[in-house]
């Protein structure tokens, strides 16, 4: 089914859409993401520091800290805390060993009016999302600030969580109306695709058509398509046309000459090479003649019962050719008998002219096939079929390539399939299949 196909245009623009989106929302997911943990950062900044100057200014006046503020030591303070005010200061502490790693943002604030301050964001276990905020208020004495982050850091989670929620809401939207929104373009493809298969198949009068179409892409080519078939019609039947002109005005001479042959001396060499040759020129025009009512489709098939074992082994032995045949559960077909003979007849005739002994003829059921263990049939034959006035390779032998044709018209008619193969052995293989419906197998 078209719509389950992962291969199909609708998912891929689908894809695409979707991979679109999540690159927008990716950036500014990114975007959004930065300037709220800045503001956080810059809103835990303050807070601290207005904390610590309250803080120093009780300690000035009253000498003592506020009951939620430490006083610590320099070696009591946390390293990064310490480096920073020894920056501030002028001083610089004595290293301590590392205890572990430290990440986070380190700022550095100082109003031009108070002393020295520094901040510190702490953001690694165990003291998770703490700003710390320290100032010198004596020798070897700081007071110490440690303002809480965590619902700075929540609410940037929460931002985090809220954006992927909306990116997947928004995925699950945008996906199917891409799918849907591309049905319109994907309908006119499947209708040309369907257009181009009948043409294809014969049917030459078969249409995309574009009238009322905006002109878009898919309206060129299938306006390309139909101007492609309007002039591949007109070549055929150009060509069907020049078969039977040829054919019809070869045959009025050709019978004055079969008849002025016909007085010919019997046992003459020259004689006979010239009946010889026009007994070939005769089949040639014969040839002709079927094709073009083939091509026109004028012709009609006539069915009846046959029993197809016994049809196959007349008409081979009526070729007068060495050829064995053989049968296997052979049906009683409704089929046209005289239509099938022409087709064995051709396909034993081509085994003999362009193959090698020994010639196999098996019904099997409601199947024929002829084998032969020549060179087997040429590679551009076993992919474009039969052509007229094509041999395929010097090895198959000489001969205008009309039998081959003719029996696949006449298997059309039939609705028959007929397939050309060649043995694993060697050999070609050509195999008649008179099952119903087989022709759209």
């Amino acid at each position: 089914m078209d719509f389950l196909n992962p291969r199909a245009l609708r998912w891929k623009i689908a894809a695409l859409a979707a991979a679109a989106c999540c690159a927008v929302a990716a950036v500014v997911g990114f975007l959004v993401h930065d300037a709220t943990r800045e503001r956080g950062l810059r809103v835990g900044t303050d807070r601290t520091l207005t904390r610590l100057i309250a803080a120093e200014r009780e300690y000035d006046r009253t000498g003592r800290a506020p009951a939620d503020i430490d006083v610590r030591s320099r070696d009591e303070l946390p390293e990064p805390l310490a480096r920073d005010l020894a920056t501030f200061v002028g001083t610089e502490p004595e290293p301590e060993p590392e205890t572990g790693a430290v990440t986070g943002a380190v700022t550095e604030s100082g109003p031009p009016d108070t002393g020295a301050y520094a901040t510190w964001y702490d953001a690694d276990p165990p003291n998770w999302f703490w700003m710390w905020g320290a100032v010198a208020v004596a020798d070897d004495r700081f007071l110490v600030v440690r303002d809480d982050m965590s619902t700075e850091v929540r609410s940037l989670q929460l931002l985090d969580r809220s954006i992927v929620k909306s990116v997947l809401a928004a995925l699950l939207f945008v996906v199917p109306l891409a799918a849907l929104a591309t049905e319109p373009i994907n309908r006119r493809l499947r209708h040309g695709a369907r257009t181009a298969r009948r043409i294809a198949d014969g049917d030459l009068d078969a249409r995309i058509g574009t009238a009322g179409r905006a002109r878009d892409e898919v309206t060129e080519m299938a306006s390309a398509v139909d101007d492609m078939a309007g002039a591949l019609q007109r070549k055929l039947e150009n060509e069907r046309r020049f078969t039977a002109d040829v054919a019809h005005e070869l045959r009025t001479p050709l019978m004055g000459l079969v008849t002025a042959a016909g007085l010919l001396p019997e046992d003459d060499e020259a004689a006979g090479l010239v009946r010889d040759r026009l007994r070939a020129l005769n089949a040639l025009v014969e040839d002709l003649l079927e094709i073009s009512r083939l091509d026109a489709g004028a012709e009609r098939a006539r069915l009846d019962p046959v029993p197809l074992g016994e049809l196959v082994a007349d008409v081979v032995r009526r070729t007068g050719t060495d050829t064995r045949v053989g049968t296997v559960d052979a049906e009683v077909v409704e089929t046209d008998p005289r239509r099938v003979e022409r087709i064995v007849v051709n396909l034993v005739t081509n085994a003999h002219r362009h193959g090698a002994a020994p010639v196999e003829v098996t019904v099997t059921g409601a199947r024929i096939t002829v084998r032969d263990h020549g060179p087997g049939f040429p590679a551009d034959l076993l992919e474009r079929g039969p052509q007229r006035f094509r041999t395929g390779a010097s090895e198959r032998g000489r001969g205008h390539g009309l039998g081959l044709t003719v029996a696949q018209g006449q298997s059309e008619v039939l609705g028959a399939r007929l397939t050309f193969t060649n043995a694993p052995g060697g050999g070609a293989v050509a195999t008649l299949d008179l099952t119903p419906h087989a022709s759209a197998a």
